[in-house]
């Protein structure tokens, strides 16, 4: 996969395959929580995007093949990140795809740079909604702490080595890819020793999940101004609920929201379609 570099030494990894539109892929990534019947169909449709379009997928930092040093998780930062990757590819304008807590991710991009985005199409958007509350997004982060104060930061590196990523392994942590693949980075963990690598922990874990909007990344009232077409495909887990997406659809203004669960199997074929619609359609705006 091809890489660009960013000013603080963070090499991040990204894959562009077919021709076409260019379509921003921001996954779900690798924090817990997120439902694998909603992964899945994310990756359904991403596979079929790239028959029409040109599809850029990237690994965010500490994600995938992706590296950066071990600071909080700081959504400004992924956002330039994304940019980054789009300057080096000549990308002046791209539609976003983004699913589960790429969705928030995909709000901060369009926030700082609107002029970027055609437009969105947000697949089982997490947020704050009625079924859930936010001691359920900090829960994912608990069984890292619980590790690290049980076996120390030895356990925790020792749990990264078996591999699969934060997602598969959550005792492993949020740094786990680079646990897991560079001796340097494991080192540099090693050296924080227990407490300090808990508290490393809890500041990634409030910068993913911070409190003050049920949207994590911009505030609520931004949502109503926001400056891009939207289309948004209804989750049915406790970090994506289908009321989180109403409301999404009743605080942008003109969005667009498909009716009932996106990733039942009888939806899939009309929900497809209604992507690769939505992006031509908001394409010639």
């Amino acid at each position: 996969m091809p890489e660009t570099v960013r000013p603080d030494g963070a090499r991040i990894h990204y894959e562009v395959r077919g021709t076409g539109l260019p379509v921003l892929l921001i996954g779900p990534g690798e924090l817990p929580g997120q439902c694998d019947t909603e992964r899945a169909a994310f990756t359904e449709i991403a596979d079929a995007l790239a028959g029409r379009f040109q599809v850029i997928t990237v690994d965010p930092r500490h994600q995938g093949a992706s590296t950066g040093p071990a600071e909080p998780f700081c959504y400004g930062r992924t956002a330039a990140d994304l940019l980054a990757v789009l300057d080096e590819l000549g990308v002046e304008r791209a539609h976003i795809a983004a699913s589960g807590a790429g969705t928030a991710q995909a709000w901060r991009l369009v926030q700082d740079a609107p002029d970027r985005v055609a437009s969105v199409v947000a697949h089982a958007p997490v947020g704050l909604a009625e079924g859930n509350g936010l001691g359920d997004f900090l829960a994912t982060f608990d069984e890292p702490m619980r590790l690290a104060r049980a076996e120390g930061v030895d356990g925790v590196i020792e749990e990264a080595g078996r591999g699969g990523g934060f997602a598969a392994r959550p005792g492993a942590g949020p740094y786990a890819r680079g646990l897991e693949g560079s001796p340097a980075f494991r080192e540099e963990i090693r050296t924080l020793r227990r407490e300090r690598y808990i508290v490393r922990v809890v500041r990634f874990r409030d910068g993913v999940w911070p409190q003050g909007s049920a949207y994590f990344s911009v505030p609520e009232e931004w949502m109503t101004t926001f400056p891009a077409p939207l289309l948004v495909l209804p989750g049915d887990s406790t970090p994506a609920p289908a009321a989180l997406a109403k409301r999404l659809a009743a605080d942008v203004p003109g969005a667009r929201l498909l009716d009932g669960a996106a990733d039942t199997a009888d939806r899939r074929t009309e929900t497809l379609a209604a992507v690769v619609s939505f992006l031509l359609e908001t394409t010639a705006r």
